[in-house]
């Protein structure tokens, strides 16, 4: 079964919810803040997406740490931060088999099998 990580606030989020629901598509729906992502999942979302494509610098979440938590950022340390923080996940992050997609395009969820 598919799992689409997301927050419940998230406009991207809510597409790629409708757009697995209108496909037919059974996936389990994983909130981010209330059910928590580990750190072994997100070391495995670091390594195969770049933890630089995983971190959301455009959040709200981003612009309210502080400068030393944003400064001298390297893959630890973003890890130990999106594991903090897990609304600095870019998102939805969707587990598809062996497929890993992140952010929503319709038609790059159209060609998962």
């Amino acid at each position: 079964m598919w799992t689409l990580y997301c927050l419940k606030t998230c406009d991207s989020c809510r597409k790629a919810n409708a757009w697995l629901k209108q496909h037919d598509r059974p996936f389990r729906f994983h909130d981010l803040r209330e059910d928590g992502v580990d750190a072994a999942r997100i070391a495995v979302w670091a390594e195969r997406l770049g933890w630089e494509k995983l971190l959301n610098r455009s959040s709200t979440t981003w612009r309210s740490l502080s400068e030393a938590e944003r400064a001298d950022l390297d893959r630890d340390k973003a890890i130990g931060l999106l594991i903090h923080y897990p609304a600095l996940i870019k998102r939805p992050v969707l587990e598809a088999d062996d497929a890993l997609l992140l952010g929503f395009k319709p038609e790059n969820y159209a060609n998962l099998p």
